[in-house]
């Protein structure tokens, strides 16, 4: 398999319709470490990058290892009085479900060990079948299967919540950082550079090539108004049927030219996720056993006691990541769906920065839950100092992951669609 980006590989235009605003154009020559941007609301449409498969496939082993090793020494040790514990990574959900907590100890577990071990995987599978220059068997299904799973992984925001914790229980006991520890941390970096390494662009046309463009394209114009759009996935560009859907020719993704009741289903999980954050910050998230006095404490409490112990920074980024970070992207995205069909390009591009930056900071609300996990399995030591979860926990939990499908859930190109006529227009119309 010639392994020269798919500039060098054909001479046809290659074209792409922006997911986020619908502009079709097509790509220009790339080089590495170049990329290509949509003219009209600047998302970035192909990334460009030296050795593709050499730099992913390096980065996802060494990633793979570093977890590796984190899964197998002990994370952190604690001890007061003469009284201590120490805990491997997974104890930190583990311990969850003893406290009957399974559906937080999965998410836990899924989301900073299983999903990215599955990532990692898939992208060893993928870089080795086209670097032996014949693509292993599902490659296809895999290749789709890594644009899913890149939100849900979060080992970054785990960091964060451990770093969190730490500060917690510093005055309280004398903690220590395994090599758990610091493996996590490096393999957390890796899988970062592991994400960015990638060049779906080369990937996809390394895989199953280019079919030929729809007869008739326009550049430099909406793609919907042409029957026309561009497969998340791959980005192909395919012709949808009358009804507004289809399927990638390329990697058979479903298509849509605007995603179905995007508006509807946004509002759904919306209200969802706001009814869950009453309980969500009126329950307590976690108790705290000190010489047999239980103090249970809310995500405001919490953030009180922090601000008390004279810990502003850390206090700061538990505000901001669980009570800012939740209600401003509950309100952005009411306001999107308010919006949306009264948007004109004038001020469609802000909006659309507006939901990027929705869509980016969702994740990081997980901190406290993370925070949570840590403490609980760590600071287990009887009546005379040990943590317990509250049931806000799930609670709060079902609010990060609500909101996110929530981003998910809304069409950012229906900012850039032509808005409705003015009422008084219809009447004269009609």
């Amino acid at each position: 398999m010639d392994r020269s980006p798919p500039e060098a590989r054909t001479s046809r235009r290659r074209l792409r319709a922006c997911h986020e605003c619908d502009w079709l154009v097509a790509l220009p020559p790339l080089s590495g470490g170049e990329k290509a941007d949509c003219p009209r609301c600047g998302h970035t449409l192909v990334t460009r990058h030296h050795s593709p498969a050499q730099r992913s496939m390096a980065l996802a082993l060494s990633a793979l290892i570093a977890l590796g090793l984190a899964v197998t020494f002990p994370f952190i040790s604690f001890s007061v009085s003469g009284i201590g514990n120490r805990i491997e990574l997974t104890q930190t959900a583990t311990t969850l479900i003893g406290f009957h907590q399974p559906v937080v100890a999965t998410a836990v577990i899924l989301t900073i060990v299983v999903l990215p071990a599955v990532y990692l995987a898939g992208v060893i599978w993928l870089q080795l079948g086209l670097l032996r220059e014949a693509p292993l068997p599902g490659s296809r299904g895999i290749a789709r299967s890594l644009t899913h799973l890149h939100p849900w992984m979060m080992a970054d925001v785990f960091i964060v919540g451990a770093l969190v914790s730490l500060i917690k229980i510093a005055g309280m006991a004398q903690v220590e950082l395994g090599i758990a520890f610091w493996a996590f941390c490096a393999f957390a970096l890796l899988l970062l550079l592991t994400t960015q390494s990638l060049d779906a662009d080369w990937m996809w046309f390394s895989l199953a090539g280019e079919p030929l463009a729809p007869e008739g394209v326009r550049t430099g114009e909406p793609a919907a108004p042409q029957g026309l759009t561009g497969c998340p996935t791959c980005g192909l560009v395919n012709r949808f049927d009358d009804t507004g859907h289809g399927s990638c020719r390329r990697c058979h993704e479903r298509l849509h030219a605007r995603l179905p009741h995007s508006q509807q289903r946004t509002w759904a999980l919306l209200a969802a996720s706001a009814v869950m954050y009453v309980p969500a910050n009126l329950y307590p998230i976690m108790t705290t056993t000190s010489l047999g006095d239980r103090q249970p404490s809310t995500i405001l409490g919490g953030i009180v006691e922090l601000i008390q112990m004279g810990s502003w920074p850390v206090a700061l980024v538990i505000f901001v990541a669980s009570v800012i970070v939740p209600v401003g992207k509950l309100i952005a995205l009411a306001w999107l769906c308010l919006v949306a069909r009264r948007s004109s390009e004038l001020n469609a591009a802000t909006r659309t920065r507006l939901y990027r930056l929705t869509d980016f900071i969702g994740r990081w609300s997980m901190v406290d839950v993370f925070v949570v996990a840590i403490l609980v399995a760590l600071i287990r030591a009887g009546a005379l100092l040990s943590i317990l979860p509250g049931p806000a926990a799930l609670a709060f939990g079902s609010v990060v992951v609500l909101t996110m499908l929530a981003a998910m859930s809304f069409d950012p190109r229906l900012l850039w669609d032509a808005p409705l006529p003015p009422r008084s227009a219809q009447g004269n119309a009609s």
